[in-house]
């Protein structure tokens, strides 16, 4: 479907969240490196508290009312009483806050004189204290996308959340290695009109971010969260796009939800639909039911209950997301609010072992129309009524319209949701870290020296390197391009060109090839082109290395040359062999002379690809055939 995002009044907002890669963590001196490693664990419950508005944030009581505990794993490697909570925070982080200052002057912000840190309420297990904390630095900046400024409202350095492990059902069990670890959201204007420029704006970003040289890579450093409206819907967060390619399809597919929550609205309002409130046990109605799920739960002493919808039926059906429907949003609110495992509603039965005859009793019994629409959920007593109090919840939102919401980002570019949108209700004073002057010295310090910008290096990398436009470009926003600068200057006898498409091209169709690349290391590369500087292997052959350390990660370069077989041989030996395959194919010598040299050539490098560099193969060659020929 195409749609005119300038008539519909799109609007767009980014909350990018970068994980800085420093020697601590914000708030201790832990390292800010991930740790499987168990040594201890820690069992708490969270309640919110009041904020500094004398509220409790609505996002914060969701979470209460889930009913969670929490088992938090730890390490002495990577955590310590700071994130269990029981030792007051650190000062920040020095490294933290500069990188944090050097992106806000790359983006145009202005600073503040001294910063302040919050405590932002959390209670989702993430945090072991039930609150995040987070200094404002920087506001008022800009970008530039395609000749328009995107505004940046806000640039905070806060501590990354604990890492979940597992969600058992009433238990959630967390990692603190990750907790506290630096990052830096950044905020911008809601001035993105298309769900292109939200990807080309998050892309920018990321560019800036990367130029510091000093944010982690990797999946699950850097996490974009989008703020979209459209004229008529209202303002939903969505949480968690970690692929940049996700983001306009992302941005389309709300647009065309809250499209289709619109047109349902009104159609709601038209026939004039209503909720029934109460809710009605349908147990002995259904005992006979062929349903699995209803017979399970009836077994292990659940019940199965019910709520009118009236007006709603064929509406509860109707796709608002690809694959995605009404009462998948009526599901994702019950299995977030009670933890049951799905609902059922007439609009979809008879199905699930439910038959014709047992919806012809369900309505009869209840005594509701054709045009009416019926939620069942079977589960325990007592989940059962929160997932339908849920329902009812939501079914009015729906004939009000769009919700506001915060929702998840899926795989697939929809979403689902997650929690109520958070208010102003979740901030308070930190009042364990005194304030911190931004220092006038500091600000010209990395003022003075702040990075190249990805338009300035690759102009750099095409004068230093002489690679091409392309191929500069690719280095530039590679996750190598430090490690490739690095390998220049260490082997100036090796052309850069050759080892930017190693580290570009070869590695992408060695992945294609099904070969886990995340196993090479930096020492990988190094021993590799050490190895071709030192004439123990031929640029034939480094395709062939790479997919060895891949599968032997913890090998050294002389097993895997041995296990290749890409042994480097001697110039005699490179001869012997030459000399061999001109004498096998001594006819085709007499007959072409000097244009045998491309056959030749290839029946040569079949022998020795990997095992000696092409071009010596190729002048011995051409002087051998010489030779030949002078008799």
């Amino acid at each position: 479907m195409d749609l005119n995002y300038k008539e519909l009044g799109l609007k767009v907002g980014l909350e990018i969240h970068q994980q800085l890669n420093t020697k601590r963590k914000l708030f201790c001196h832990c390292p800010t490196k991930l740790c499987d490693d168990v040594e201890k664990e820690v069992f708490r419950i969270l309640k919110p508290t009041l904020s500094e508005m004398g509220e409790i944030d609505r996002a914060a009581l969701l979470e209460l009312r889930k009913g969670k505990k929490f088992l938090y794993q730890y390490s002495s490697k990577s955590a310590c009483l700071v994130e269990l909570d029981e030792e007051p925070p650190h000062l920040p982080s020095e490294e933290a806050l500069r990188v944090a200052l050097e992106v806000a002057l790359l983006m145009n912000m202005k600073t503040v004189d001294l910063a302040y840190t919050m405590r932002k309420i959390v209670i989702d297990g993430s945090n072991t204290s039930g609150f995040q904390r987070t200094i404002f630095l920087a506001y008022d900046g800009f970008i530039e996308i395609d000749g328009k400024k995107v505004g940046i409202e806000s640039l905070c350095l806060e501590e990354d959340a604990a890492r979940k492990v597992e969600d058992r059902e009433d238990v959630v069990v967390y990692n603190l290695d990750r907790l506290g670890i630096p990052l830096v959201e950044i905020s911008t204007s809601p001035d993105i009109d298309s769900p292109k420029m939200a990807k080309e704006t998050a892309k920018r970003i990321g560019q800036i971010l990367r130029a510091t040289g000093k944010v982690k890579r990797g999946i699950g450093t850097i996490r974009q969260d989008i703020n979209i409206s459209i004229k008529d819907g209202a303002r939903v967060e969505i949480k968690g796009v970690s692929e940049l390619d996700l983001i306009e399809k992302v941005v389309k597919n709300e647009v065309l939800r809250q499209l289709n929550l619109i047109e349902i609205s009104k159609e709601l309002k038209n026939r004039n639909a209503k909720v029934i409130e109460e809710i009605y046990d349908i147990t002995e109605l259904f005992k006979d039911c062929k349903s699995k799920i209803i017979q399970n739960a009836i077994k292990n002493g659940g019940r199965v209950k019910a709520i009118i919808l009236k007006g709603f039926a064929g509406l509860v059906g109707k796709e608002i997301q690809p694959g995605r429907r009404l009462g998948t949003e009526f599901s994702d609110r019950a299995k977030i609010i009670s933890g049951v495992g799905g609902i059922f509603h007439t609009d979809e039965l008879p199905k699930y072992g439910i038959t014709e005859e047992d919806v012809k009793k369900l309505r009869e019994f209840l005594n509701v129309d054709k045009e009416d629409c019926i939620v069942i959920v079977a589960d325990k007593e007592k989940k059962v009524d929160k997932a339908l109090k849920a329902v009812i919840d939501r079914a009015k939102e729906a004939i009000e319209g769009v919700p506001e919401e915060t929702r998840r980002a899926l795989e697939d570019g929809n979403t689902s949701y997650l929690r109520p949108l958070p208010g102003a209700a979740r901030m308070y004073p930190e009042t364990d870290i005194p304030p911190i002057k931004i220092d006038k010295e500091l600000l010209e310090d990395i003022k003075n020296n702040l990075p190249e910008l990805p338009e300035e290096k690759i102009e750099r990398f095409k004068k230093e390197y002489k690679l091409n436009d392309e191929l500069a470009k690719k280095m530039v926003f590679s996750y190598y391009v430090d490690l490739f600068e690095d390998l220049c200057k260490k082997f100036r006898d090796i052309k850069p060109t050759l080892i930017a498409k190693t580290l570009e091209e070869s590695l992408k169709e060695i992945r294609r090839e099904g070969y886990n690349i995340d196993n090479l290391k930096d020492e990988h590369f190094y021993m590799i082109f050490e190895s071709l500087s030192k004439g123990k292997l031929a640029k034939e052959g480094i395709v062939e290395v790479l997919k060895g350390f891949c599968e032997y990660p913890n090998k050294d370069i002389d097993e895997i040359l041995e296990l290749k077989g890409l042994k480097g041989l001697s110039q005699e030996e490179v001869e012997k062999i030459i000399e061999e395959i001109i004498k096998e194919n001594i006819e085709v010598v007499k007959e072409k002379k000097e244009k045998a040299l491309g056959m030749l050539m290839g029946r040569c490098m079949a022998k020795l690809r990997g095992k000696a560099d092409g071009k010596l193969v190729n002048e011995i060659l051409r002087e051998k055939i010489k030779e030949f020929i002078n008799g």
